[in-house]
This record gives structure tokens, C-alpha cells and sequence, in this order.
């Protein structure tokens, strides 16, 4: 049996023959969310994913022209659909227009990956009510409104639907981004509860330190020092935990905070 026959197997099925999946954040190619959609279109999946220019512009790494039309390219490739959205998830909007795209072009979401985050360092002493109050926009209250959506809207088969946000465990020095994610994980655990009714799988991955291009060369060594595995983590790791928590065989993990960081303390 083929991964695409044992997905669609006990996973909803799109018009093409799919499950659907809909990845958040997929702006940089490497990322962890672009290496989400591509484990996705490999495993059998059709995939809608969104990404938000401005961001990446303003941060360290710089905007990567061409990217998500580059992604788009690859997932269709590999024999998939594929959808690409530009969203401001800081836009309490956003989330139900982004479903409406979505199930025009594509049809209905099988499974919701949140990848998105707004991230700037700061600490309890230099942290603004303006970046306080982006982060818990985009990492806490849209996730809350995506996975809102999602549930008002699914249509799935019991069992099969899933959700799948990407969290952090920063706090000091990281004041906005480590409260916010936490909020992120609490919305995610508490839908495992509220969508049961559904049979939905919910669950939070917190990937450690990953290489997608942010880390100095010190902070680096110091990562690989510190994990028993003596090596940093990459997005392929990450992806490959996605995509089976949203396999049929991954379905009898739920309600989960799964740390997936090479052992790191």
C-alpha cells in the first residue's frame, strides 16, 4: 500500500482525491512550515498554506522574493494542489476570509497546521505595549480564530480531522513571544477537549531550537553542545512529526505537548 492509498484510506478526501491540509506561515524556504508542506504534498496530502511578506521584510533573515511561488511550484509537482495566501493574521478578520479562499479553490480542510508566529526579542523591561499585544494577536488570538473556524466549519469523517500548532518553551528575554505561545498551547489542548465531539485531534510541538537560518555561529555550537544528539535541530525533523500526527497512524495521539528536540534539557 502506497502512503497516498493509507492516507486517503481513512482520511476525508478532497474533489482530486486528497485530504486537505491548510499550514500557516509558510513565507521562507527554510522554514519549518515549508518543509510541513512539502512532507504533506509527499504523504498524500493537497495543501493551501499562507505566508506574510512584511514580516519576514522587517526580521533578521529578510524577505525571500519568489518563495511561496516557488513552494506552490514544488507541491504541484509532486502531483498535489496547491493554494497560496497572502494573510495578515494580526487581522481578526483574516482567519474566516482565509477559510472562504480555502474551500473555494480547494474544498474542505481536513487538517489545520499553525506555523505562523510573530517573534521580536525582548524582555519584561523593554518590551512595548504595541509588540506585547502583535504577538498575542497573531500567535494567541488567531490561532484561536483559525481553530475556531475550523471547527464551525469541518465536515470531516469522525476521526479523521487534525490540528497541529508549533509552540515554543522561550521566556526570559523573549518576554512577548514565550507568553504568547504558551497562550498558543493552551487554546490548542483546550480544542482537543471542545472539538471531541468532532473527533479531531489536537497537539502542540515544541521543536527546540531549529536551524532555519536565525542562529549565530555561537549560539549554534552552544545548541549542539547542550543536545545529547549532538546536532541541531532542522525543519525536515519537525515536518516529519507533523505528518504523522496527521496520519491515520497518528491518530490516537491527542491533547498532547510533544517536545521534539533531540533530548535537549
Amino acid at each position: 500500500m502506497t502512503d497516498e492509498t493509507r492516507v486517503g484510506s481513512q482520511q476525508d478526501l478532497g474533489e482530486a482525491g486528497r485530504p486537505l491540509a491548510l499550514v500557516t506561515g509558510a513565507g521562507r524556504s527554510a522554514g519549518i512550515a515549508a518543509s510541513v508542506v512539502l512532507n504533506l504534498a509527499q504523504a498524500g496530502w493537497d495543501v493551501a498554506f499562507t505566508y506574510w511578506t512584511p514580516y519576514d521584510a522587517r526580521m533578521q533573515w529578510g524577505m525571500e522574493s519568489g518563495a511561496p511561488e516557488e513552494l506552490q511550484k514544488k507541491v504541484t509537482s509532486l502531483g498535489a494542489r496547491a493554494h497560496a495566501i497572502e494573510a495578515d493574521l494580526s487581522d481578526p478578520a483574516v482567519p474566516a476570509q482565509l477559510f472562504d479562499s480555502v474551500e473555494r479553490e480547494l474544498g474542505n480542510v481536513t487538517a489545520l497546521v499553525l506555523c505562523h508566529c510573530e517573534s521580536v526579542d525582548s524582555g519584561l523591561l523593554d518590551t512595548t505595549v504595541e509588540s506585547f499585544d502583535l504577538h498575542f494577536a497573531v500567535n494567541a488570538r488567531a490561532t484561536w480564530l483559525l481553530i475556531r473556524e475550523y471547527g464551525l466549519r469541518f465536515r470531516g469523517q469522525h476521526g479523521s480531522g487534525r490540528i497541529v500548532s508549533l509552540t515554543s518553551d522561550h521566556t526570559a528575554g523573549n518576554l512577548p513571544y514565550g507568553a504568547s505561545k504558551g497562550a498558543m498551547d493552551r487554546i490548542t489542548l483546550a480544542a482537543a477537549r471542545e472539538l471531541a465531539h468532532l473527533g479531531v485531534t489536537c497537539n502542540a510541538i515544541n521543536p527546540g531550537p531549529t536551524d532555519t537560518g536565525w542562529m549565530s555561529e555561537d549560539l549554534k555550537a552552544d545548541m549542539i553542545r547542550l543536545t545529547p544528539l549532538g546536532r541541531l535541530g532542522v525543519p525536515q525533523d519537525c515536518a516529519n512529526l507533523v505528518t504523522f500526527l496527521c496520519s491515520a497512524e497518528g491518530g490516537w495521539i491527542n491533547a498532547q505537548l510533544l517536545q521534539s528536540n533531540g533530548g535537549l534539557g
